[in-house]
């Protein structure tokens, strides 16, 4: 058995409608008496926003918030966020919302007993091993998007705004202590949110599924939350309010997300250096690029993917599969390249340079060169 690999699986997850009811138990679980919710400006003048500050409220644990998050979220923002955490005296973190608002709220908690700067902590080599664990304050995540699954990831990701390059900081720590997953905070959702963090958890998924890395466990993970976003999203997006189709698109954003262990690719290669510089939804830059990626990556990926198919009850096998996507980005009013999107063809030499620098692009299953992914970036407009 020559086989070896290191695995790591999620956190305490409590996943029904309505349990949003028991974050004061999920802050005694974790040690929290005086907690921050981080959450984003769109977000906090929502009504589920209120009703989580009043649970907390009602159990005599304040209702503090910090809202000053940007989409793509930076180091000001993460600057501005320890300043309300320290000068609250807050011992633990409510991660609120959407990608960006659990990226900035983990990022918030982990910072909070460091003195190196963020950027020292970037998921290079064991540049982890540089932080302070002790220092890290424990972490409640509540989704209220099913796309990004950062409620059971060990990262944040955060813009350089000076570069406006994404980064991935890391640390196993980073990992909420608890989760509660509850459909009723998605259903409110507009239709482009809901099928652009949707098409954002097929795409963790359907990276997950084609990486070469050896990891069978999110491999079954990965194919299930396929299945899954095919046959919910298209229901979800259609009646907002469909309670069950929302649950289980909670349960597809949090299983791509644990099955992505296993790699990313070059989806995520492109879409992060595009969103950091052009301010794009990372999700819908996901379903954008996604028919490309799959044509780049067929050598290599066409039996498996033609597998995946069969198993989601698609016909047509890898052609099948590809016109699936078209389908699925065609009935969400999702672009169909970026030039839709509204990214200027311009400078593709340090976008693809960029994208072959992330560190998605050691999981795409086709070698990628500077010149294959300028010319798969190229076609892309």
């Amino acid at each position: 058995m020559t086989l070896k690999a290191n695995w790591s699986y999620p956190t305490a997850i409590r996943f029904g409608a309505g349990r949003i009811a028991e974050l004061p138990d999920a802050c005694k679980a974790a040690g929290i008496a005086r907690p921050l919710l981080v959450t984003d400006r769109a977000l906090a003048s929502l009504p589920i926003t209120a009703g989580a500050l009043a649970v907390l409220d009602d159990a005599g644990l304040g209702r503090a918030v910090f809202s000053e998050v940007d989409p793509n979220p930076n180091e000001t923002n993460l600057a501005t966020g320890l300043e309300a955490y320290r000068q609250g005296n807050h011992d633990g973190v409510i991660a609120f919302g959407g990608g960006s608002a659990l990226d900035l709220g983990k990022l918030v908690a982990f910072m909070a007993g460091q003195s190196r700067p963020v950027w020292d902590f970037e998921d290079v080599g064991d540049w982890w091993t540089r932080a302070d664990a002790g220092g890290i304050a424990p972490i409640i995540a509540v989704p209220t998007t099913a796309g990004t699954g950062s409620e059971v990831g060990r990262a944040g990701v955060l813009t350089n705004s000076e570069t406006h390059v994404k980064k991935i900081i890391f640390h196993p720590k980073i990992l909420p202590a608890v989760v509660i997953c509850d459909p009723e905070l998605t259903v409110g959702m507009p239709k482009a949110i809901t099928a652009g963090t949707g098409m954002d958890a097929f795409a963790h998924c359907l990276e997950a599924y084609s990486s070469p890395h050896f990891h069978p466990m999110s491999q079954g993970i990965a194919l299930e939350g396929l299945r899954l976003v095919n046959e919910y999203l298209p229901r979800a997006y259609a009646d907002g309010g469909d309670i069950e189709a929302r649950g289980q698109m909670m349960a597809a954003a949090s299983m791509g997300a644990v099955a992505f262990q296993k790699g990313l690719g070059a989806i995520h290669s492109l879409s992060h250096p595009i969103g950091a510089r052009y301010g794009t939804h990372h999700g819908t830059t996901n379903a954008v690029v996604m028919p490309m990626v799959l044509d780049f990556n067929r050598p290599a990926i066409e039996e498996r993917i033609a597998r995946a198919a069969a198993y989601l009850g698609i016909a047509g096998g890898f052609d099948g599969f590809r016109d699936r996507v078209l389908e699925l980005r065609s009935d969400m009013g999702i672009p169909p390249n970026l030039t839709a999107l509204g990214v200027p063809k311009d400078d593709l030499d340090s976008l693809a340079q960029e994208a072959l620098d992330d560190p998605s692009t050691g999981g795409n299953p086709v070698a990628m060169t500077l010149e294959n992914t300028r010319a798969l970036l190229e076609s892309c407009f």
